[in-house]
């Protein structure tokens, strides 16, 4: 491994969904510069073609931030990376777009990355966590997993939507205004904070996987008849959500015997679900983990670790298979560098 490889960069392009963002990471795990520009649509959910106009807009300016606070230069950077999948095509291409240019013009090795698993290996990164059970939470992916045999393998996942967007599209139909950078979830949580009384609603747990479309439907037609407040719908809502993922994430944990588990996701930041993890992980003698805020919603930073750990393993991604992958599950990826 030459010097530059030892102390080099690695700037990461995490462009999934609505977030474009751009990481700097050293290799000796630093995490120098996490810039993210989030598109908000003016109404309703993701708008796949217009996110990716936001991203293409906000590329260079998110750039130019990134370097900016990492104090490197580009001719610093000693490997690309990029989220090659999975994620919304039209916003998974501008990202991939601007690392191959970037990896082209630079002369450097260009490494795709998985998305899923980079939500796992910044989790472990900052938390210190080495072999968890990972319940990972998002708008796009609810999936519980663990290392097994060179591979992350899932456990259990959702059947429909997940969990994030569950929560995101209540908070739309109850008519709640976000601000700029702050989730829908953080208002849903806010609000199930006063709520008092506990409404039954579907819970939905099917094997080791969980369904929240219907749970989802049925708080939605309680919202319009309008006979509950809704701080009691948000409350029951997290409750009933919480408690799938929660023994789900319980009984993968009994299975594998593992002593970490880790929260990761963007809904990670949810106070009550840090409880119901953190409570489980104490019954069975296991360290609790959860990422950190900053680090939990969609980054580059998360992006440019994992293309340290594959780039340091052997792994670069030659331009003409950077194609993205818009359904690339977690199980379909090597994971060399972890024992």
């Amino acid at each position: 491994m030459s010097a530059r490889t030892r102390n080099g960069y690695c700037l990461g392009i995490e462009s999934t969904a609505d977030d474009f963002g751009v990481g700097i990471a050293a290799f000796n795990g630093e995490i120098l510069a996490n810039v993210i520009s989030a598109y908000m649509p003016p109404e309703g959910g993701i708008h796949p073609r217009e996110a990716a106009r936001h991203h293409a807009e906000v590329a260079n300016k998110v750039l130019e931030e990134a370097l900016q606070k990492a104090g490197i230069k580009p001719k610093d950077i000693t490997v690309i990376a990029f989220s090659q999948g999975p994620g919304l095509g039209p916003c998974l291409r501008t990202g991939a777009t601007v690392a191959r240019a970037l990896a082209s013009y630079l002369g450097v090795p260009l490494v795709g990355v998985n998305h899923c698993v980079a939500h796992i290996e910044i989790g472990k990164l900052k938390t210190g966590a080495l072999d968890p059970v990972t319940l990972y939470v998002s708008g796009g992916n609810t999936i519980v997993a663990a290392f097994d045999s060179g591979r992350y393998r899932v456990f259990g996942e959702t059947l429909d939507i997940a969990l994030g967007n569950c929560l995101d599209v209540f908070a739309r139909e109850a008519g709640l205004r976000q601000k700029p950078g702050e989730p829908f979830g953080a208002l849903v949580e806010k609000l199930a904070k006063g709520g008092r009384r506990f409404i039954p609603l579907p819970y939905t747990v099917k094997g080791m996987d969980m369904s929240f479309s219907g749970l989802l439907t049925a708080a939605v037609n309680l919202l319009k008849k309008g006979e509950d407040r809704l701080e009691d719908l948000c409350y029951s809502l997290q409750e009933t959500a919480f408690s799938m993922v929660t023994e789900v994430t319980e009984r993968a944990l009994a299975h594998t015997e593992k002593k970490e588990v880790l929260l990761t996701g963007g809904v990670a930041a949810n106070k009550r679900l840090q409880e119901m993890i953190k409570s489980i992980a104490e019954e069975h003698d296991a360290k609790f983990c959860v990422v950190p805020s900053q680090f939990a919603i969609d980054n580059g930073a998360m992006i440019a670790w994992t293309g340290i750990l594959a780039f340091t393993h052997g792994i670069v991604t030659p331009i003409h298979e950077s194609f993205v992958k818009l359904r690339w599950r977690l199980e379909e990826v090597e994971v060399p560098w972890v024992k």
